[in-house]
């Protein structure tokens, strides 16, 4: 495998919010649990309302990020932390 493989790739606006899912499969060992992702909503001005990554998981894990800050969190697998994302987005606006 090449540094990174293209997983899914996604971006949605629905009026001003914007939703963005990136998910990369990477050997890297920056990355050892094998991926390297985004999963975001928030509006097109910028406001993180929910984001999901692991932009620094040497250092900091996998962090969960909402309006009222950030906590790391234990990484349950891609197809679960995606299931839990969009639980979560179905609470929240413009829904």
């Amino acid at each position: 495998m090449g540094p990174y493989e293209i997983e899914r790739e996604l971006t949605e606006k629905q009026g001003t919010y914007v939703k963005h899912i990136r998910i990369r499969r990477t050997d890297s060992e920056q990355y050892p649990c094998g991926y390297d992702y985004t999963l975001h909503y928030g509006t097109i001005d910028g406001e993180t309302l929910l984001r999901y990554d692991n932009a620094h998981e040497l250092h900091k894990g996998h962090e969960r990020h909402t309006s009222d800050g950030v906590e790391e969190i234990d990484f349950p697998g891609m197809e679960a932390l995606i299931q839990r994302f969009e639980r979560e987005l179905s609470e929240l606006p413009p829904e």
